[in-house]
């Protein structure tokens, strides 16, 4: 019996993979816009694939591309991208307006607001819905931005929050111990009542974590109906006596409680 004679298995092609980094100082080029200021990830993914970014005077349009930010020279559309200063600003956000730099539908957005502070890369911290008041803080610092969002770092939000019922102890349970709507539980670190009319209440409510229509839904759970909602605070910055449409820049001794109640290091630039 003849010995079959073995045929080598052609090679199976594979994608290159992009280079893993080799120090912290190593990022995708998405993550370098990002972390430099210039736009969100997002935003990044579009312009590199569109050509419009170039790596020491190369167009690259590779999203995973790993660039040293120490060394690399990148540009948008030929002009060179430097780390912007961080700013940070509060607004004490109006109702009606939505929270988007560019609505598609025309109607006034958060960004109305902040005429005068021409920083070109301001990225809201999370979102207030149009019907929503109050605290809407802003920056370029995503690293910042990212750890207030993260439910990880416990940073709360309190919410001062009117309902079309009278509030009893058992809506108040109900909502700590956590209500399903959609598919999801939500829930409230914490739910006070603040007061009473013929009518309606106002509750103080506090949330680790704020899932889309968070307040609004878990009061859906509950039959109730949400009249107005505007933030208060979130963790020790409260909203103060800052005018409806007002914005300014936080203090540093702000920033450093932020800081240290999300575990932030300052960002050096």
């Amino acid at each position: 019996m003849n010995e079959k004679t073995r045929r080598p298995k052609p090679a199976k092609s594979r994608r290159p993979a992009s280079a893993p980094p080799s120090s912290g100082k190593r990022v995708t080029l998405p993550r370098a816009l990002s972390k430099l200021g210039f736009c969100s990830r997002t935003q990044a993914d579009e312009l590199i694939r569109a050509g419009q970014v170039s790596v020491n005077g190369r167009t690259v349009t590779d999203i995973e591309a790993w660039i040293d930010l120490d060394t690399a020279k990148l540009a948008v559309d030929g002009k060179p991208v430097a780390a912007e200063a961080p700013v940070y600003l509060m607004l004490n956000k109006p109702r009606g307006l939505v929270t988007t730099r560019h609505d598609p539908e025309g109607r006034p957005t958060v960004f109305d607001c902040l005429k005068g502070h021409d920083h070109a890369h301001l990225s809201p911290v999370g979102r207030l819905d149009k019907a929503s008041e109050g605290l809407l803080l802003f920056t370029n610092d995503t690293k910042f931005a990212n750890a207030l969002l993260d439910p990880e770092t416990h940073v709360p939000k309190t919410y001062h929050v009117q309902i079309d019922t009278l509030v009893d102890d058992a809506m108040l349970k109900s909502m700590t111990n956590g209500l399903e709507q959609d598919g999801e539980i939500l829930k409230a670190r914490r739910a006070t009542r603040l007061r009473e009319g013929e009518k309606n209440s106002w509750l103080e409510i506090e949330l680790e974590e704020g899932k889309n229509r968070h307040i609004r839904r878990m009061l859906e759970a509950l039959d109730i109906e949400t009249l107005r909602l505007i933030r208060v605070a979130i963790g020790n910055l409260v909203l103060g006596d800052l005018e409806k449409g007002a914005v300014r820049a936080l203090s540093e001794a702000e920033l450093r409680d932020l800081r240290r109640q999300s575990s932030i290091r300052p960002t050096t630039r």
